[in-house]
């Protein structure tokens, strides 16, 4: 074997170490990014389906959306918790809209016993949009006591409250 030869076997080794090392890394790095988004995922879910699929959801952070009913809230100002009831809507906009829109879907499950219910006891400052029939998504965790803990709140006003800003504006 010659110097020539030698150096093409060591360079060719070289190469394919490098190409492997190379390979390794960036299967490394795909398993980290797939994996930490797989753990930072929300699901969002209905009432309804959360009372379906309780003892498998485990200790996953859930979005849920519902009604508030307006007879469940309890505010504690000292102690800044926030407790109420939310009921079931449907999760898919069409069905919202075949059933009249968000603000008679709203009015409807706040006024249907039969509709699933879910207890939401959320830290934090009351906000001002929290009163009966408005929508409120909560992100949080289910409790072993079936509450939901929530740690974020959004809440939406029913259509015909949007529907009466406008009017107000104007007057001013």
């Amino acid at each position: 074997m010659n110097d020539s030869q030698s150096t093409a076997r060591t360079s060719s080794g070289s190469r394919t170490k490098f190409l492997i090392g190379g390979l390794l890394i960036v299967a490394a790095v795909i398993y980290l990014i797939a994996s930490s988004m797989q753990a930072s995922a929300q699901y969002f879910i209905t009432v309804a389906e959360l009372e379906e699929k309780a003892a498998e959801i485990g200790d996953r952070e859930l979005r849920i959306s519902g009604a508030v009913i307006g007879d469940s809230i309890q505010y504690d100002s000292s102690t800044l918790r926030l407790e109420f009831v939310i009921a079931h809507i449907p999760g898919d906009q069409k069905e919202i809209t075949a059933q009249g829109g968000l603000a008679a879907v709203l009015h409807s499950a706040v006024n249907d016993p039969a509709q699933p219910r879910l207890k939401v006891v959320y830290n934090g400052v009351m906000p001002d949009l929290m009163r009966n029939e408005a929508q409120a998504i909560v992100t949080g965790k289910l409790g072993q006591d079936g509450i939901f803990y929530a740690e974020e709140l959004l809440l939406k006003c029913p259509t015909r409250y949007e529907e009466a800003v406008p009017d107000q504006a104007m007057d001013g």
